[in-house]
């Protein structure tokens, strides 16, 4: 089992009301997770408390058998090993596209450091814009770069934050398909919150509906739906 997440509790200061209520699932290894529910269902703050970045007030997370908080333990979140895509890519203005990339990977020498960069951009395709800054970028491109440079130092788990919410109509279902090709290619486990069900249903191995911090159902795309999804093909490398 990757990652099991049991009761996980949290509100915010002074309010009276969860923002997650008893929060619990397992994850298998490679499995990609999308977390669906409308604006303010909590489904944000499950994130952010996976990655480190707020408190629970209660529950466990297990990663790869490593508690990261429990009822004495609580590890910072440079030292999870998960990686997090926000929903504006955050990507460093002033950098150029491998510069971004490599930006998590000071660890390494920089033949290395090289090398990764190179590997990430070629499975997101963009190996032909290394040399080009954000700016000269279309949302799509940024996106992969966003995604290239998480995936960069090899997290044991991914994280995503409503990564269509700043692409335009077209481009969604277009970039739906290669998201959901680059994480099978990358074999990395993932999760990905959205409040749009396409997102969910083309990409998640399951779903997850979230409702003022409660969980709802947990399933699988076409047993919501009711009909077969279809989906592109991934060539594992």
């Amino acid at each position: 089992m990757t990652i099991e997440i049991k009761d996980l509790c949290f509100a915010y200061r002074n309010s009276k009301e969860l923002a997650v209520n008893q929060f619990s699932m397992n994850i298998e290894t490679g499995e990609v997770i999308s977390i669906l529910g409308r604006s303010g269902s909590g489904k944000s703050t499950v994130l952010r408390i996976l990655a480190g970045l707020e408190v629970p007030s209660e529950g466990e997370f297990t990663l790869f058998g490593e508690t990261m908080f429990g009822k004495s333990t609580f590890v910072q979140p440079e030292k999870r090993g998960i990686g997090l895509v926000f929903q504006d890519y955050a990507l460093f203005p002033h950098m150029t596209v491998f510069d971004n990339v490599k930006f998590g990977l000071s660890k390494l020498s920089k033949t290395d450091r090289n090398k990764r960069a190179n590997e990430v951009l070629e499975l997101v395709e963009m190996q032909d814009y290394k040399k080009r800054f954000p700016h000269q970028l279309s949302g799509g491109q940024q996106q992969r770069v966003a995604l290239a440079r998480a995936l960069a130092p090899n997290p044991k788990l991914l994280l995503l934050d409503e990564p269509f919410s700043n692409l335009d109509k077209e481009l969604q279902n277009k970039i739906r398909e290669e998201l959901y090709s680059i994480l099978k290619r990358a074999q990395i486990t993932s999760i990905f919150v959205t409040h749009d069900e396409d997102d969910a249903h083309t990409i998640a191995d399951r779903i997850v509906k979230l409702d003022k911090g409660k969980v709802t159902k947990i399933g699988r795309p076409c047993d919501m739906l009711g009909t077969p999804l279809k989906r592109p093909e991934v060539i594992l490398k």
